[in-house]
């Protein structure tokens, strides 16, 4: 079963690997052609139909750009479309959920110390919660109010600081934030995938038929696109908040999530101005900047527990090994001056990745993390600074793999 464990950590960082190449190809072409859509020009001498054009230079070569509101007269031989990079991220991204937090779930997914239910409850509360996410918003956007762009958009903020919320109170810190990541993913996607595609489809089927495509498919979709262009960066950050305790592990982590929604806004707002030639709002990075040393300020107040420490039957079963105290006693000696509530290393102040383990109970929830991380390698103890002897890692390595036998 060991074998399983490293397998498995090796799946999740292909799973990994995947998810990043296919979201830097998606989030590339959906910042280019927001950028190429409000640096349009209208010129004299353009097609019939024709919106505005951009002339642009790339790796040595010139590119002439025009864009149709609705469609061209006539259909090209060849459509390319950029679709796949939308959905190849969300798949792996879902692929990358399940394989860390589902098959992890008593360890990454559920905090028994917020809500106690068992991984099958915690999982369909997952996966459920991005669905039910995806009615609501497309209910929103096909009501009165998406006549109205930014009356829409400040709707939807309060619902997603409500989100934020809600799964601090179901999850543990770092998964809450990654399922408000995925929640708001999950609505990118889908927007791609139910609604942009199809309208575009739509217009194609027309123009293929000799009919006259209806405008409005063409604005429903731009505006679904709109909103993905400011959720982007708001979901980056939440991906890659998992490294990062101070957002994810402290009293006021919903509230730090809400305001990089904020930050994120105000960032689009300012490229879109630049990109549509409207000025250049450098009030923007200045807000921003508050905002984020908000951020830093709300990260300082200590994630508040309640209740006894809760271990898990799995756990209970490791704790019973009879090389238990002696890998209790090498981690505690080499680990818990780190990994700590309260570290006490000179030059760490927060618990690493909000992993402590200086009780027996948590020691024996994080074995796989400790048995990859300082049995199979040497990742830590980081430069081997607390001394773990080569007898303590051995040490590990059996008592993980005769637990899982």
């Amino acid at each position: 079963m060991h074998e399983f464990a490293i397998f498995w950590d090796w799946l999740s960082f292909a799973a990994r690997w995947l998810h990043v190449i296919t979201a830097i190809a998606w989030i590339g072409s959906s910042f280019y052609f927001i950028a190429l859509d409000l640096g349009l020009v209208k010129r004299e001498g353009m097609p019939e139909g024709a919106h505005g054009e951009e002339w642009q230079v790339h790796g040595g070569g010139f590119y002439h750009i025009q864009k149709y509101l609705v469609a061209p007269a006539r259909m090209p031989e060849h459509l390319t479309w950029f679709k796949w990079e939308s959905y190849a991220t969300w798949m792996s991204g879902f692929a990358l959920l399940a394989i860390v937090y589902y098959a992890g779930a008593d360890l990454y997914l559920i905090d028994r110390n917020v809500l106690d239910v068992s991984a099958p409850v915690a999982i369909l509360l997952s996966a459920g919660s991005l669905v039910v996410g995806w009615l609501i918003y497309d209910l929103l956007c096909r009501s009165p109010l998406a006549r109205n762009d930014t009356g829409l958009m400040l709707v939807l903020f309060p619902i997603l600081v409500a989100v934020a919320w809600g799964y601090t109170q179901l999850f543990t810190g770092r998964a809450a934030f990654l399922h408000l990541g995925a929640f708001t993913a999950t609505i990118m996607s889908a927007n791609v995938f139910l609604i942009i595609i199809p309208n575009q489809k739509i217009v194609v089927a027309d123009l293929i038929a000799g009919r006259k495509p209806d405008p409005k498919y063409g604005r429903i979709a731009k505006t679904r696109s709109l909103h993905n262009n400011y959720l982007t960066l708001p979901v980056v950050f939440l991906m890659l908040s998992n490294h990062y305790p101070l957002a994810f592990a402290t009293q006021f982590n919903w509230v730090i999530a809400a305001l990089i929604f904020l930050i994120g806004v105000l960032i689009r707002h300012y490229f879109n101005t630049i990109h549509a030639r409207k000025g250049n709002p450098h009030w923007t990075w200045g807000a921003a900047t508050v905002l984020f040393i908000l951020i830093m300020w709300l990260s300082t107040a200590p994630k508040v527990l309640t209740g006894e420490e809760k271990v898990s039957a799995g756990a209970q079963a490791l704790m019973a090994s009879a090389h238990f105290p002696a890998v209790r006693d090498a981690v505690m000696g080499r680990c818990a001056m780190c990994h700590a509530a309260e570290p006490v290393w000179d030059g760490v102040r927060f618990t690493p990745k909000d992993v402590a383990l200086e009780t027996e109970g948590q020691i024996a929830e994080r074995a796989r993390e400790i048995y990859l991380q300082a049995g199979r390698s040497h990742a830590m103890p980081p430069g081997n600074v607390s001394a773990m002897t080569e007898e303590e890692r051995a040490l590990i390595v059996a008592w993980f793999e005769e637990a899982r036998r």
